[in-house]
């Protein structure tokens, strides 16, 4: 014959059952301002969380509205405009700013940094660019080339092999890695990592033997390689 479990009485004893819930009772009494302030607190909660995301939403469409001018500004070229604004529209340091927590204001800060990169601000360029994030196959990687692009200008080779590396790494894919990969091998020997460089090369080689990059990568890793031997 089984036990009972004494713990679960209340479950077939309706005298139990009802001190247990006068028990309950007895609790709430005494302890009503903490269980009213703990259910408030989680009513405040979930409330500022649907908040959150309807405010994001309407932020969102409206910094949809003003950044399509200025990419369309980017794309034409029109620099100043497209970053500080031409009257009509803010310009895209100011939806970057204003709007970061959005979709769109995120991808402000991508094509800011952008405009910047091409202004010769290269600091700032790499400030917004860092800024910017993504998880989809094109964007992310061509953000971290860039801020490769911007140490590049600025001789800080060691800083763009990094970021040349993390654009090779994301997503890799036979479109755009041999591209980035042909950047890290220039960034390395810049920076007189020749070995890298090769490795660089070699991944390539390896790799990517349909890539356009391919007749470069092989000729340019005999040219490194002749260079090291003689040296």
């Amino acid at each position: 014959m089984s036990k009972k479990n004494p713990g679960l009485d209340f479950l077939e004893d309706p005298d139990a059952l009802e001190g247990k819930l006068e028990d309950v009772g007895d609790y709430f009494q005494q302890n009503k301002n903490i269980v009213l302030g703990i259910l408030g607190g989680i009513v405040l909660l979930v409330a500022g969380f649907f908040g959150y995301r309807y405010y994001v939403s309407t932020q969102d469409e409206t910094a949809q509205v003003e950044l399509f001018p200025s990419v369309y500004q980017l794309e034409a070229d029109s620099l100043k405009k497209s970053l500080n604004g031409d009257g009509k529209s803010p310009g895209l340091l100011a939806v970057a700013d204003n709007y970061g927590s959005t979709p769109s204001g995120n991808l402000a800060e991508f094509y800011a940094g952008v405009g910047l990169l091409k202004e010769g601000k290269y600091d700032e360029a790499i400030d917004h660019l860092k800024s910017f994030s993504s998880s989809d196959l094109l964007v992310q990687g061509r953000a971290y080339a860039l801020i490769g692009d911007a140490y590049m200008e600025k001789k800080s080779f060691d800083e763009a092999a990094d970021y040349y590396r993390k654009a090779a790494d994301y997503k890799s894919n036979k479109f755009f890695t041999p591209g980035y990969l042909m950047k890290l091998a220039v960034a390395y020997e810049q920076a007189k990592q020749n070995d890298k460089a090769i490795a660089a090369y070699n991944e390539i080689i390896e790799k990517y033997s349909q890539s356009a990059e391919l007749g470069n990568a092989k000729k340019y890793k005999s040219v490194l390689e002749a260079a090291v031997g003689e040296s």
